[in-house]
């Protein structure tokens, strides 16, 4: 199928002057006359065969036609004025958009961020945190760095780092904690991963009291909850080393259950990007020499 040859300058009048309601206003925006404006915006009209707007005692008004187009034509040009924009003086800034679970970009990726940047200076990294929930086409994300076993359908995934749990606390709480079945006698903070704890206290050789206490649906608001003293709560230690180094949380038993690790994970009908490539090859060098160390 043969496309029309259209004219930019007057699908940019359109565009304009559908936004704003208004010749003037668009002359105005594109730096013209709001006559240049009208008479781009009628070649337009007789080009395609029909009306666009309805030209108003004061402003103008969409008509059908023109309320199909313009959101076409607003999205065409954010798209391209994106595009252009990642061209800065002769080098084409890329972006990779990552989606990763709230407790690993704050507890390792975030520190880490500005070497990244360093070795890749014209790779535009967009970070979008979730509670490892997520929809990697629905979502348009290039990788989904999640906690879990590493089998999600339709993807592939790249091991990074084991993320065991264990019981933190507060400093006061912990005082109060000599063996484990002590956890029993305080609020044992909950996540939506129900059988963590039965879990932990099978690896501890004691029994699993029955929950009640709060629930909270990521790991950071249960390391806030706990070091707040509302209760234990059972996280991926190593991702809360800054928590226990500052003294805000403590780890009363050196007793670990492995729940899950992290990954980096994409769609298998993915087609990698140069910038992907780098992303992913220094997420592996992080976690395969002296900087994987947390």
């Amino acid at each position: 199928m043969e496309l029309p040859k259209l004219p930019l300058n007057a699908l940019r009048a359109f565009e304009a002057s559908a936004r704003h309601c208004s010749f003037t206003r668009a002359g105005l925006e594109l730096r013209v006359s709001q006559t240049a404006i009208s008479h781009q915006v009628k070649a337009l009209e007789d080009l395609l065969g029909v009306k666009l707007f309805r030209r108003l005692p004061r402003g103008l008004a969409l008509t059908d036609e023109g309320s199909a187009l313009a959101p076409v034509m607003s999205d065409v040009f954010k798209r391209m004025c994106a595009t252009v924009s990642r061209f800065e003086e002769g080098n084409f800034q890329e972006v990779v958009t990552v989606g990763v679970v709230g407790t690993f970009a704050v507890g390792w990726l975030m520190e880490r961020l500005s070497d990244f940047h360093d070795a890749h200076p014209n790779l535009d990294l967009r970070i979008l945190s979730n509670n490892n929930r997520v929809d990697l086409a629905g979502d348009g994300l290039d990788f989904a760095i999640r906690f879990g076993d590493g089998s999600w359908h339709g993807t592939e995934a790249m091991h990074l780092i084991a993320a065991p749990l264990s019981p933190v606390c507060s400093p006061l709480i912990a005082a109060r904690l000599v063996e484990p079945a002590d956890l029993a006698r305080i609020e044992l903070l909950r996540s939506y991963r129900s059988d963590e704890w039965a879990q932990w206290f099978q690896a501890a050789g004691s029994q699993s009291p029955v929950l009640r206490g709060m629930m909270f649906d990521t790991s950071l608001a249960l390391a806030e909850a706990a070091a707040r003293g509302f209760g234990a709560a059972l996280l991926p230690v190593t991702m809360f080393e800054h928590y226990i180094e500052t003294g805000r949380l403590v780890q009363p038993f050196e007793v670990t259950v492995a729940a899950g690790d992290y990954w980096l994970t994409w769609l298998k009908s993915r087609q990698f990007t140069r910038g992907m490539l780098a992303f992913k090859r220094w997420l592996k060098e992080q976690f395969s020499g002296p900087s994987a160390d947390l």
